[in-house]
């Protein structure tokens, strides 16, 4: 397991692309799930390299956004969901 999102300051990543620094911020994001449906997930935590802004997401959260894709609106063309911590 990686430096946590609370940690990436202090131990801060080095980026897999360009290998500067990464730094723990939020931002929203969308997932395609299917040609007709979007899911934009709101004020999601990430680790993103301050050079090139590659971004990388903890496998804490990711297993936070698969629950919460797997109960989004499969009638919706376009949801907008807020990420909670």
């Amino acid at each position: 397991m990686g430096v946590g999102f609370e940690d990436a300051n202090e131990f801060p990543m080095k980026c897999t692309v360009c290998g500067a620094h990464m730094h723990a911020i939020t931002t929203d994001l969308p997932f395609k799930l299917s040609d007709g449906r979007i899911v934009i997930l709101k004020q999601l935590p990430v680790l993103q390299c301050d050079a090139c802004r590659e971004y990388l997401i903890e496998d804490d959260v990711m297993e936070r956004i698969d629950a919460l894709l797997a109960r989004a609106d499969s009638t919706a063309e376009l949801e907008v969901i807020r990420y909670a911590a």
